[in-house]
């Protein structure tokens, strides 16, 4: 949620000139982002009563207009609204918070003029009641991202058990895929082949088994991910699936494709023609 002056918000270029004059008319008045549109049903003129917990008491905004993104990979899961508003009712309710903005939105010209201009502008207010920490919107968005460490280490150990039940239950199907198979087993090598052979056998049925698997959640990944930047891209605006994730993946699946039919393996081709051909599966 976004305060604002009467200056036009950002994506303004994708909102029409009617909703944006309504939006400056009415000082209620709210400007919702399209993907926060699409997921609560907000369309323009509905009144929508918040509850505050920063700014306490209840808040009504009507939203007069629905902005785009100028493209898929703008965040539009915002809500903008009149700093106005707010202020005129914080100086009635707590006059010690109001008359005061905690982030300015600066635009540049160029993207390479941003440094320059950062710095002039904590060099501005340095030493002063109000020093400032002026950075990019990328930098600003990593911040939040930075916070989210505790969650981002606990996704990595679920990921790392996830991999390891995988494993567990990998090396059981082929376990239970090879003691059934003894007997067959036995009747290759009694018509000639050897351990070398067997163990061919059982790798490559392993293999296939992960490469099913592991070329499925390869190619839903994408649509995965869209789907988690779609509700979740407001905190993790950043999030996207990289050429490396997916080598990853595939390499995870060939390891565990090894590692699940080396003891079925080992223990084929050790299995005696006799013992092997007695076995019931």
């Amino acid at each position: 949620m976004t305060g604002s002056s009467d200056k036009l918000p950002p994506h303004s270029d994708q909102l029409s000139d009617e909703q944006r004059q309504a939006w400056l008319r009415d000082r209620k008045g709210c400007l919702i982002g399209r993907q926060l549109a699409d997921v609560y049903g907000f369309k323009v003129g509905d009144v929508l009563p918040l509850r505050g917990t920063i700014f306490p008491g209840t808040w009504e905004f009507v939203v007069r207009g629905i902005f785009e993104g100028s493209d898929e990979t703008k965040v539009t899961r915002q809500m903008m609204f009149h700093w106005d508003y707010l202020n005129e009712t914080l100086r009635k309710t707590a006059k010690n918070r109001a008359d005061q903005v905690g982030i300015y939105v600066v635009g540049v010209q160029t993207p390479e003029g941003a440094p320059s201009v950062a710095r002039a502008i904590d060099a501005t207010f340095r030493n002063s009641l109000a020093e400032t920490l002026t950075e990019s919107e990328q930098a600003f968005q990593l911040g939040f991202v930075a916070m989210s460490n505790e969650i981002i280490a606990a996704i990595r150990i679920v990921s790392y058990v996830v991999i390891v039940i995988i494993l567990a239950v990998m090396a059981n199907t082929m376990a239970m895929s090879a003691r059934e198979r003894i007997a067959e087993y036995a009747t290759l090598k009694a018509l000639g082949f050897g351990p070398r052979f067997i163990a061919l056998l059982i790798f490559g049925e392993s293999a296939v088994i992960c490469v099913l698997g592991g070329g499925l959640a390869i190619l839903a990944m994408p649509y995965v991910a869209d789907a988690f930047k779609h509700f979740a891209g407001e905190y993790f605006p950043i999030f996207e699936v990289s050429g490396l994730t997916l080598a990853l993946q595939a390499a995870c699946a060939l390891v565990v494709a090894v590692a699940a039919a080396v003891v079925p393996a080992v223990r084929a081709g050790k299995t005696p023609i006799v013992q092997g051909l007695r076995a019931i599966g």
